[in-house]
């Protein structure tokens, strides 16, 4: 059982996001982001499957075949693309919905806050977006234009930095000078 090292790896994925959403403006989100992992179900997850250098829900899914603690944070967190999806009014099933720019500018802070937590002092700017490409086979349900969007704004962080990201984000995502 990790609970200390759990405890301060959300502290300080929450503190990072904080930091970012509060750089773009994102004050409530930043204060809100991920308050469901103190929920039981979440937490003790946390606590049990920690790993320290990927996310515990992981763990869980390779020892149950599922994750508790997953779904119920993607069912809570407007800032994962699992939230966003729906039944295609056309009967195609479950359907990726676009989600609005705020919470796509928030997922960019988590994604970027969860590679520094996570790489600690091997991070490099272009991480994220390895994740991003990683990933890609599984984001199904991920809305193309969503998507397109993250993308973007991950790639201008490897290729331009994190001023350059950031700065894109508030003008361009957000429409803030």
């Amino acid at each position: 059982m990790d609970f200390w090292r759990h405890l301060k790896t959300v502290q300080r994925h929450r503190h990072l996001v904080r930091q970012y959403c509060f750089r773009l403006g994102l004050y409530w989100q930043g204060l809100t982001h991920d308050l469901s992992k103190f929920s039981p179900v979440e937490f003790w997850a946390g606590v049990k499957y920690f790993q320290g250098d990927r996310s515990p829900n992981d763990a869980q899914r390779r020892d149950k075949g599922y994750s508790a603690s997953w779904m119920h944070h993607k069912g809570r967190n407007r800032h994962h693309f699992e939230y966003w999806t729906d039944y295609g009014v056309s009967g195609e099933g479950i359907i990726g919905v676009e989600m609005p720019k705020k919470y796509v500018a928030e997922m960019f802070c988590d994604r970027l806050a969860a590679s520094k937590v996570y790489r600690g002092q091997d991070f490099q700017p272009g991480d994220p977006y390895q994740f991003f490409q990683y990933g890609k086979k599984k984001r199904l349900l991920m809305h193309p234009a969503t998507s397109e969007l993250l993308e973007t704004i991950l790639i201008v962080l490897r290729d331009q930095g994190e001023d350059a990201a950031f700065d894109y984000v508030r003008r361009e995502v957000l429409g803030k000078k």
